[in-house]
């Protein structure tokens, strides 16, 4: 390598870095505004320090200066890069893919430039160069001595400049090669705890150039139990989010991890990207039911227990190892609510159906006796102080039912058409013909309905029998019924299994056709869960909650409160897989199953 072809690298890596500037041209009056001036003027001071005054004038003073500016080439290009596709506007596909090829050119350019610019190197493109560089750090010694002060800020200068190029080299890296997380929340106990720090490989799950899809190609095919972390799919995708999220990932690491921009338009900590377990694969349509998930494919249509997941999937964290449960800082549920959750479970899945029936219409019949000999109250208008309940909706629920039942019973006695609503509510489902296609969700949760109903009807007959038998009215005290008493402590039962209902069980997703046909996960997506099951909001559930009936098919089904909306995320948005836990020191390694 001598001076000419020096120079000629140098005229190649100036003109691409031109070429690549006239890509970042903007007419929007936005920060895309911004990209071609910074692009464009920073390539006209390489362009002008070496290729006018350190090779055309031949005036070795500028080698550090031209090796400075070449330093920070690939970076400044690339802020330009996204100032530019930040815009309101974006980019298309084949200006990105242009762009991109001319920052890797001139970027290749430069390191190759750097690399015989460096002091150790200069001696094989001029030997006056090398002889000048060497003077130079003996005349920068002498001085340094001779001017501490100076010598100071000198030195303080270049520990900026090397923080500034480490800051942007970790940008890349974190980019295209590799990132280090901190795990933020419990939902993969006990794989990971709170505050664990793992390395996630992100060269073959095809990452891109910030805020556009060139990049890599993907190589990376998930397999289920993969760790993963991806970008949370519940926040917006557009470009102004994007790019808050690009730039508050650059003040992270510019101020060392002490601020993060990273903020909803709350203000509050994004959960973004997550850390979670791939536990469904493309070609698959899921379901979980009392806390097994199954699977089938259209080469096998039968729903089967996934046996994997059972190795990973924790639903009672008192019986974790004590090493571990040490660093966990919530157990959702205590041993004596795990004992109950499974009793209730068994209890819904032996309730008969058949004996419902005839149960249930015996309630029916029970209360519209009962309605009827309250008739002549009705005749009475000092009885109507009723208030105007509307059973539906959040009004149909456990606990409302059951905190409000003694009014709601007064006000179906007072009316006229009170008996025939209780009988829908209680056997309207009786005549349906029902089948479940071997869909245990719908199944189970049907049953827990009906549970609910019995333990709501037997309530409501038993205040009607102290309406019209003994001439009370609803400001009668009736904690002290033993029958009252044990449909609370039921319903009370039955209510803490619907909190938990959505954290423990999953319709089948994705969602049958409407004729019946099933469908299942698409091509190149996945389903993630969290392996600590009740203490994860993963991609089973929303981040909005509503009033949703048990089942569809009972027309007065009882309803509760619900997030379940479970979805798939696209393997675009998977950032990479977890490679190592480096912290702590005692449990690092590779994540697996960490053990229970």
């Amino acid at each position: 390598m001598n001076t000419k072809k020096l120079s000629l690298l140098a005229i190649l890596s100036s003109g691409a870095a031109a070429l690549f500037s006239l890509t970042l041209l903007s007419f929007h009056w936005d920060i895309s505004l911004a990209a071609f001036p910074l692009a464009a003027l920073f390539t006209a001071a390489v362009s002008f320090f070496s290729l006018k005054k350190l090779f055309s004038e031949g005036n070795p003073c500028f080698i550090a200066v031209f090796r400075e500016l070449l330093q920070y080439l690939p970076y400044v290009l690339l802020v330009a890069f996204v100032f530019r596709r930040a815009g309101e506007y974006g980019t298309p596909y084949v200006l990105d893919l242009v762009s991109v090829i001319l920052w890797i050119i001139a970027t290749g350019l430069s390191l190759v430039i750097l690399y015989y610019l460096n002091p150790k190197h200069i001696s094989k493109v001029s030997e006056e160069w090398a002889s000048f560089v060497e003077k130079k750090k003996k005349e920068r010694r002498n001085f340094n001595n001779s001017s501490l002060a100076k010598s100071a800020v000198r030195e303080a200068l270049s520990w900026v400049d090397a923080l500034v190029q480490a800051v942007f080299m970790v940008l890349l890296l974190n980019i295209f090669i590799v990132q280090l997380y901190e795990i933020p929340s419990e939902s993969m106990v006990p794989e990971f705890l709170v505050k664990d720090r793992v390395v996630v490989f992100k060269t073959l799950s095809g990452p891109k150039f910030p805020l556009s899809d060139v990049g890599l190609p993907y190589l990376k095919k998930y397999n289920r139990g993969d760790i993963v972390v991806f970008r949370n799919p519940h926040y917006s995708n557009d470009r102004k989010s994007e790019v808050r999220t690009f730039l508050s990932q650059l003040v992270y690491m510019c101020t060392l991890t002490k601020v993060n921009l990273n903020v909803d338009e709350n203000g509050n900590q994004k959960a973004d990207p997550l850390v979670k377990r791939v536990c469904g694969v493309q070609g698959e349509q899921l379901m979980m039911q009392d806390g097994v998930l199954y699977a089938r494919t259209s080469s096998s249509p039968e729903f089967k227990p996934v046996e994997a997941d059972s190795t990973w999937a924790t639903w009672n964290l008192n019986t974790v190892r004590p090493d571990l449960k040490n660093g966990i800082r919530d157990i959702p549920l205590t041993e004596s609510e795990y004992s109950e959750m499974l009793s209730i479970e068994e209890e819904r899945r032996n309730f008969n159906l058949d004996d419902a029936r005839v149960e249930f219409k015996k309630i029916a019949s029970e209360f519209d006796g009962l309605h009827k000999k309250f008739s002549p109250k009705r005749k009475d208008g000092s009885y109507h102080k009723n208030l105007d309940i509307s059973l539906t909706g959040e009004h149909l629920s456990v606990y409302f039912l059951t905190a409000n039942g003694s009014q709601i019973v007064w006000n179906l006695l007072l009316e006229e058409n009170g008996s025939e609503w209780f009988s829908s509510f209680m056997s309207g489902w009786c005549e349906k013909n029902l089948e479940f296609s071997g869909d245990l969700y719908s199944e189970a949760n049907f049953r827990l309905n009906l549970m609910i109903k019995k333990v709501i009807g037997t309530l409501f007959v038993r205040y009607a029998q102290f309406y019209a038998d003994e001439n009370k009215t609803p400001d009668a005290v009736l904690s002290g019924d033993k029958t009252v008493l044990q449909c609370f402590s039921a319903a009370e039962r039955l209510y803490y299994y619907t909190v938990i209902l959505d954290q423990r069980n999953m319709p089948v997703f994705p969602e049958n056709n409407e004729d019946g046909t099933p469908r299942y996960i698409p091509q190149n997506c996945y389903f993630m869960m969290g392996d600590n099951r009740f203490n994860s909001l993963d991609m089973r559930h929303s981040y909005d909650r509503w009033c949703a009936p048990l089942t569809k098919y009972d027309d007065f089904s009882v309803t509760y409160i619900s997030d379940m909306k479970p979805q798939y995320v696209n393997r675009s948005r998977m950032l990479g897989s977890t490679a190592w836990r480096f912290w702590p020191v005692s449990r690092s390694g590779v994540p697996g199953h960490t053990g229970k």
